[in-house]
């Protein structure tokens, strides 16, 4: 019998990403934010760090004084301080940004009391572990205000938990309003990330390691027990797929209560002739870069390939797809490809050279051996770029595989591509990310969502959703078996793949509602947009977020 959902009168999200653009769990809330606004409108209250305040101001936050205006001076008051307004996603929930500043100065008697009530153990933390941490406290403290200044002891309120960046709040408020409900959510564990990205097997041996020594080898210790405190004492823990939750059982010794696939808005999403306008716009322009980039003629109908994501060279697969690129380049493809590298770096701005030949190339002074839009601050050890010049990709004006880096982020003013990363993706015809750690996988499913086919592996989250709901998902979602040890066969399969794409014909395209396009091979691209379409449809939060319910109701 389905578990009847009993819906809270309340409920608080809280993330270190809430109107603070860093990572996958933004996407996750801020796509969520509608449908969830939808089900509970001004009752849904998303809580971020007020990390903006000595900035320019919070492009994502707009603040209105009179929300809560009462409630909001006198918590000022009681030492809690509070901006509220409305986060600028689709839905417009509510936001409230707390200053977790002042709590600096009680850090060693709020670590100390968690110590001796939830076994917390923050010896070891650092500054990256102290700053999150007062962020959840404060959350938990400003929750527990408006409980007590708006809400009757009939009311219901639930606290949805982000990351262990967040689980202070967790344990704050088990231990001052144990009448909230509390939800943590782990899209990661950090000994499994730490793990993961110094290169070592983490499939292969979390099974049988001594994890606290691990985590103490690591450097995670004050992070893993605040994870595993937060997990424990949470009213429910959820993680989001299947190999997250092995993860968690393995690493946390908590088992989760639920899995909460993520899913996506189709409101981000144009539509019709909207699409066709944007998507064409997009592609003109990744063109214009890459002929400027290289002062090249590249071909209007070349195969323009994306690989995005936060800097984890092994962790996002980021070099086995630079070594399958250098493999394709080596077949020879009948089509030109230019494959963009989307991974926000340490930089120091546009490179004024190729701003110079983006606004007026100059074909018959080709460049050669150069990858960056950016200048980057240490490019020699630049693992991307040493990766680059070490596989044979040269970008010459005889090579069919030709590389572009954009080390910045993708907000439409970098400099040099000039487009927000949404409005960027319309424009290409496939995605890869053969990722080695990847809890969920925001990239491709964001890729589907907009009509374009990925290339993803088999140890993330997404990849393990599709698997699950459609039984075939090629051309749209090519799925490549990944482990511990078989580096070298994920490559020959993307080379493979993208072999496929890059000799198919590439004329004629299609809108979201053009569905009579017949598919010519297996891995014919518009079959391809076709049936992202349809995966997608799936995976809208309308559909899946009665998961998210089930674990708060």
């Amino acid at each position: 019998m389905k578990k009847e959902i009993i819906k809270p009168d309340y409920i608080f999200e809280i993330s270190w990403e809430v109107c603070n653009k860093l990572g996958g769990i933004h996407t996750v809330i801020s796509t969520k934010a509608n449908t969830m606004v939808q089900q509970y409108h001004d009752n849904y209250i998303c809580i971020g760090p007020d990390v903006w305040k000595e900035t320019h101001g919070n492009p994502e936050f707009v603040e209105d004084r009179f929300l809560f205006r009462s409630w909001r001076e006198q918590a000022g008051r009681d030492g809690i301080h509070i901006r509220i307004g409305h986060w600028q996603v689709p839905g417009e929930p509510i936001a409230m940004l707390v200053d977790f500043t002042p709590l600096f100065g009680e850090k060693d008697r709020i670590f100390t009391d968690f110590w001796l009530k939830f076994g917390l153990n923050s010896l070891s933390g650092q500054w990256d572990y102290t700053e999150p941490a007062m962020f959840g406290y404060a959350a938990g403290q400003l929750i527990e205000s408006f409980y007590k200044y708006h809400m009757s002891s009939r009311e219901r309120l639930v606290a949805h938990f982000h990351e262990w960046m967040t689980g202070t709040g967790v344990l704050f408020l088990q231990d001052k309003v144990p009448q909230a409900g509390t939800v943590f959510t782990t899209h990661a564990t950090s000994l499994g990330r730490a793990l993961a990205g110094q290169g070592r097997p983490l499939y292969s041996s979390i099974e049988t390691a001594d994890i606290d020594a691990l985590a103490g080898e690591l450097g995670v210790t004050s992070k893993h027990s605040l994870e595993h405190c937060a997990a424990k004492n949470a009213d429910a823990f959820t993680t989001v797929s299947p190999v997250t939750a092995k993860e968690c059982r393995l690493v946390l010794g908590v088992e989760p209560a639920f899995i909460t696939p993520n899913g996506f808005d189709h409101l981000f999403v144009p539509q019709g002739a909207d699409y066709a306008k944007r998507r064409a716009a997009a592609r003109k322009q990744l063109i214009r870069v890459a002929r400027g980039m290289l002062n090249q003629d590249v071909p209007d109908n070349a195969l323009l390939i994306a690989h995005s994501g936060r800097y984890e060279f092994k962790n996002k697969g980021t070099d086995l797809f630079i070594e399958s690129l250098s493999a394709l380049s080596e077949k020879n493809p009948r089509n030109t490809v230019v494959a963009y590298i989307l991974v926000p770096s340490n930089q120091n701005g546009v490179r004024p050279e190729v701003v110079k030949r983006i606004q007026a190339p100059d074909f018959s002074k080709p460049v050669s051996d150069d990858f960056t839009t950016h200048k980057l601050v240490d490019e020699d050890r630049d693992p991307i770029i040493g990766l680059l010049r070490k596989s044979g990709l040269h970008n010459n004006p005889t090579d069919k595989v030709k590389v572009v880096f954009v080390p910045a982020y993708l907000n439409a003013e970098d400099g040099a591509l000039n487009l927000a990363y949404y409005d960027a993706l319309l424009g290409f015809d496939l995605t890869i990310f053969p990722s080695y750690y990847e809890p969920w996988g925001y990239a491709p499913l964001e890729s589907i969502a907009f009509y374009i086919p990925t290339m993803t592996t088999s140890l993330s989250g997404f990849a393990q959703w599709v698997k699950g709901k459609f039984e075939n998902p090629d051309p749209a979602v090519l799925i490549v078996e990944r482990d511990d040890n078989n580096d070298p066969q994920v490559v020959q399969r993307l080379t493979d793949g993208l072999l496929h794409f890059a000799n198919d014909s590439l004329e004629g395209e299609m809108t979201p509602e053009q569905e009579e396009e017949p598919a010519q091979s297996p891995m014919n691209l518009l079959a391809g947009r076709k049936l992202a379409r349809e995966i997608s449809e799936s995976a809208r939060w309308d559909n899946l977020v009665v998961n998210y319910l089930e674990a708060i109701g």
